[in-house]
């Protein structure tokens, strides 16, 4: 199969990441994808390897070892609370470890802020050779793909891209056919999950809970996932499918084999490429 998978951070979420690479590699990712950025949560932990040296240390060894790659970092937010230029070191360290990409969203409706903050991203990655995959989230402040496209034509960013995740595109009900129509050139990273069909309130505890904590396996659920990726082009996969009873019952690294054993046999039953 050509197409290439990565190991999403929030799979196994609070795994170290010498931990995630060494799961990644068993079962059979081609890349990882790592959190250096905190989210500021309540009891979370902290891997910030751009201001760890030992943890970097650490971490280059264990993708050599490995022969594994970092694909992307996480989470560069657009909020009012938080500064571009914190995310610099994460930005310089990701891409001296291999890291080709980074995630993006934005958490705020105030247009001409998130215009600003976004472009500043932008150019920041740019520093370091970095693309930035603006994703679209359906609790946040962008919330579809047409807000999402409206940011990426007022950036004007070379590197700047669209992230598709299945979950939120479901849910934000775009549909195949949007995604057909969209500019291809705009696409980066897909993030690949199945979830239920039914789409909840905003203000349903359901739609954050799935979303953090009980994603399915694809062909579990009944988002049309087929249809979404055969809109776009063929492009890196990173697996994001946080399951807390999946992973209490098969531990973190059953689950993450299994998210990638039930992606690649979905792939092949629908005849994607």
């Amino acid at each position: 199969m050509d197409r290439k998978f990565s190991l999403a951070y929030l799979t196994i979420p609070g795994t170290d990441p010498i931990r995630q690479i060494d799961i990644a590699a068993e079962a059979g990712y081609d890349y990882v994808s790592l959190r250096p950025i905190p989210m500021h949560l309540p009891n979370e932990p902290l891997f910030q390897f751009d201001k760890d040296k030992n943890l970097f240390k650490k971490i280059e060894e264990s993708l050599k070892k490995n022969n594994i790659r970092l694909l992307d970092i996480e989470l560069a937010r657009v909020r009012k609370d938080l500064k571009v230029e914190d995310y610099e070191s994460a930005f310089s360290a990701g891409a001296e470890l291999g890291a080709t990409d980074v995630i993006s969203s934005v958490w705020t409706d105030d247009k001409t802020y998130y215009y600003n903050e976004f472009a500043k991203i932008c150019d920041l990655a740019a520093k370091y050779d970095l693309q930035v995959n603006l994703e679209f989230v359906t609790f946040s402040g962008i919330t579809t793909l047409e807000e999402a496209v409206d940011l990426l034509n007022k950036a004007q960013r070379p590197n700047a891209y669209l992230l598709i995740d299945t979950l939120h595109a479901h849910r934000s009900r775009v549909s195949p056919e949007e995604l057909e129509k969209t500019d291809q050139s705009k696409f980066g990273l897909i993030h690949l999950c199945d979830g239920p069909g039914p789409i909840p309130n905003l203000d349903d505890p359901e739609m954050i809970e799935v979303a953090r904590e009980g994603r399915l396996y694809p062909g579990d659920g009944d988002i049309d996932i087929k249809s979404m990726i055969k809109a776009m082009p063929v492009n890196p996969i990173s697996i994001e499918l946080p399951n807390f009873s999946e992973m209490k019952k098969r531990g973190v690294l059953g689950h993450a084999t299994q998210c990638l054993l039930k992606a690649k046999q979905y792939l092949v039953e629908n005849d994607i490429k």
